[in-house]
């Protein structure tokens, strides 16, 4: 028997390097500082994927989307996150919600969650409502407080809509 319901959680971090912007969920921010990564090295995005595929039991970003592939090098984590969808969809989910922190002391990100919500819920094909994103500081206490470092988590709930008649 399967579940009608699957909870997923992904975490992601990376380094931070010199020449922004600083690429999250989707959406360029303005900061000196950009994540270091074989691909577009979003940390929101890269969360997402790994929630998703553990909803899924499909494994992790890594196995789907190798830093040793050179197709991957430079590759924009939105299409990887419609790589994933499609599997959600493939596999008779959808995305009922999702609920993402990014840790960063620096940029402040208040300014750009709306925008990042929005590209979420148009990536995920589900309303801004259901995305919930939230940041924090690392109070200047370890490599995100140092900032030399970004990280992010995310949970997401998946449904197996009911059978039609």
């Amino acid at each position: 028997m399967t579940s009608t319901h699957r909870i997923g959680i992904g975490h992601d971090t990376h380094r931070l390097i010199p020449g922004g912007p600083l690429r999250l969920g989707g959406v360029d921010v303005p900061h000196p500082a950009r994540a270091d990564g074989h691909s577009d090295a979003d940390v929101l995005l890269h969360a997402l994927i790994d929630a998703l595929l553990g909803a899924l039991a499909a494994g992790d970003i890594g196995e789907l989307f190798p830093d040793t592939a050179e197709v991957n090098r430079g590759r924009d984590s939105a299409d990887m996150l419609r790589v994933v969808q499609h599997q959600v969809g493939q596999a008779g989910y959808r995305v009922v919600n999702v609920d993402c922190i990014v840790f960063a002391q620096q940029p402040k990100l208040g300014e750009y969650k709306v925008r990042m919500r929005q590209q979420l819920a148009e990536l995920l094909d589900i309303t801004p409502q259901q995305v919930g994103l939230k940041a924090k500081t690392g109070e200047g206490v370890g490599s995100i407080g140092r900032e030399e470092a970004i990280a992010a988590q995310c949970v997401v709930l998946l449904e197996r809509p009911p059978a039609t008649p």
